[in-house]
């Protein structure tokens, strides 16, 4: 509505000033520090590469981890509740591979400090209780003693790292794995095709990175070794992606929460 003196002129609103380049530069700059900040104390990005938590995660979801909540570090912790991880939780965590040093791995939580655990014929036996696990999957449909009937089939067991053999024995009491303070026993949802801990062990508390929160993107792409990608297969993907962006994306999977 225009506005009018006593004479019945009317009073012009002033005019903003218009922004100058620097102020420009500048706004834009704190826009992009801002969003560092929390994409590297906050949240994180990761991508995930293998089949082993299918069908919750695919081979190509881009995911945004909470990096606070369950870890209790960083900048912002003060701010932020922390809550220890639950059983069910899904989990971003650095490997306890000796071999694989720097590897980040997304499984699901199956056990807690202080859980008895064992399988039978595949199920997950907690606390002398049969869980009902529905986002497990099934691929391959075989039968492995030590993988289905962990861990009272220790002598079938292949591919187990250096040092697990020594510490699982020593954690088993009545035919279950008791998992020890600071720690936390991750299982794939593919559970047939998950190398875990089973195979490695327990994950410490302290190489948890955090908790994935939703699928912010989500593309068709083949499963991945943990190897680092040459520089000419970098660039083959890059230009894969770019040529079939619209076509290869999941558009159902966008913004999907991680459950």
């Amino acid at each position: 509505m225009p506005l009018f003196g006593k004479t019945g002129t009317r009073k012009e609103k002033p005019e903003r000033p218009k922004e100058t380049l620097p102020e420009s530069i500048a706004g834009i700059a704190s826009v992009l520090v801002v969003g560092l900040f929390i994409l590297t104390f906050v949240v994180q990005h990761f991508e995930i590469p293998s089949r082993s938590m299918e069908r919750t995660l695919l081979v190509g979801d881009h995911v945004f981890v909470d990096r606070l909540t369950p870890t209790g570090r960083g900048l912002l912790s003060w701010l932020f509740p922390y809550r220890e991880l639950h059983r069910g939780d899904t989990a971003v965590f650095m490997t306890p591979n000796p071999n694989e040093p720097g590897l980040y791995l997304v499984k699901r939580i199956i056990g807690v400090p202080g859980d008895h655990i064992r399988l039978h014929n595949g199920m997950v036996i907690l606390n002398g209780v049969p869980q009902s696990e529905p986002y497990v999957t099934v691929r391959r449909g075989d039968y492995d003693p030590y993988r289905d009937e962990f861990p009272s089939a220790l002598m079938y067991g292949n591919g187990l790292v250096p040092g697990w053999y020594s510490t699982l024995t020593q954690s088993i009491q009545d035919g279950d794995v008791v998992v020890p303070p600071g720690h936390y026993f991750a299982m794939g949802d593919s559970r047939d095709n998950s190398f875990d801990s089973r195979y490695w062990g327990f994950v410490p508390r302290s190489n948890v990175i955090g908790r994935p929160l939703f699928i912010f993107w989500s593309f068709d792409v083949p499963e991945e070794t943990a190897a680092p990608k040459p520089v000419p297969e970098r660039i083959r993907s890059f230009l894969n992606t770019t040529v079939h962006f619209f076509t290869l994306t999941r558009w159902n999977r966008v913004f999907r929460l991680v459950h």
